[in-house]
């Protein structure tokens, strides 16, 4: 039922078994030079870097990785074109004649720099989700002295995302099989009673859960199967292509920080 999405492809990919921790570590420190570069170059050769390790070393499908990419790709480009009408001052680039509308140079680069940040923020966030089973991230987030009351609440909102969507699932399975989809009229009606009703089969499945876990000896903390990996586990090669590609980031940030495309 869920063999095309995001977990199934953490749990299948073609670096399933690279060290969990070097991918942590490349991801997020990658992610730092990105937003901290001041000019989009850095950020969208980031962009493009681990979009090609995740299409071609991870394996996932690239219809697929373009359709993760919507939602982040359109959020950047409406703040794009909103930074270019109505911040910024200078010289005008393009004057629409509509209310006194324009793109000003300044706004313009401060606009192309968003984009570029949220484009190499988010290929660093999927990086992470498509290349790392969410129970082996929890573990390594341990690692980084993160909350143990946060993690945990992360994992049963994780858990119950899966549980939402199977009870949803199968609810519209079967209104469907009872024609429930078959004009417009009927559409809206089981739309509504769909809504309606999964709340309230989600809460009973979560009760039962939670029934389940208490029978289990269950004491307010969850343990993870996975032991955190140490730094030693990653090997002096990854951790030197590690630095030496870091490093070279920050180079070419620190000779790209004012460039601008106006």
């Amino acid at each position: 039922m869920f063999e095309n999405t995001l977990d199934n492809y953490a749990h299948s990919n073609g670096l399933k078994d690279a060290n969990t921790f070097f991918k942590v570590l490349f991801a997020i420190s990658t992610m730092l030079v990105s937003l901290v570069s001041t000019s989009p170059v850095v950020p969208l050769l980031i962009t493009i870097f681990v979009s090609g390790l995740i299409i071609f070393e991870a394996k996932i499908p690239w219809k697929f990785y373009l359709k993760f990419l919507t939602i982040p790709l359109t959020f950047g480009l409406i703040s794009f074109v909103f930074m270019s009408l109505f911040f910024g001052v200078g010289t005008h680039i393009l004057d629409l004649g509509i209310f006194n509308l324009a793109v000003t140079e300044d706004g313009f680069n401060l606009g192309l720099l968003l984009l570029a940040r949220v484009m190499g923020g988010f290929t660093c966030m999927a990086f992470l989700a498509l290349t790392i089973p969410m129970t082996e991230l929890f573990c390594e987030l341990e690692r980084f002295r993160i909350p143990q009351i946060i993690t945990e609440l992360a994992m049963l909102m994780y858990r119950y995302i899966f549980l939402f969507l199977d009870e949803g699932i199968n609810m519209y399975h079967a209104q469907e099989t009872r024609l429930g989809y078959s004009s417009y009229k009927k559409s809206f009606k089981s739309m509504g009673m769909l809504g309606s009703n999964l709340f309230i089969r989600t809460w009973i499945k979560g009760e039962q859960a939670h029934v389940a876990m208490e029978s289990r000896c269950y004491d307010g903390s969850i343990k993870t199967m996975k032991e955190p990996e140490n730094l030693k586990s990653i090997g002096i090669r990854n951790l030197s292509l590690l630095i030496i590609f870091e490093v070279t980031l920050i180079v070419i940030v620190y000779f790209t920080g004012n460039l601008t495309l106006f």
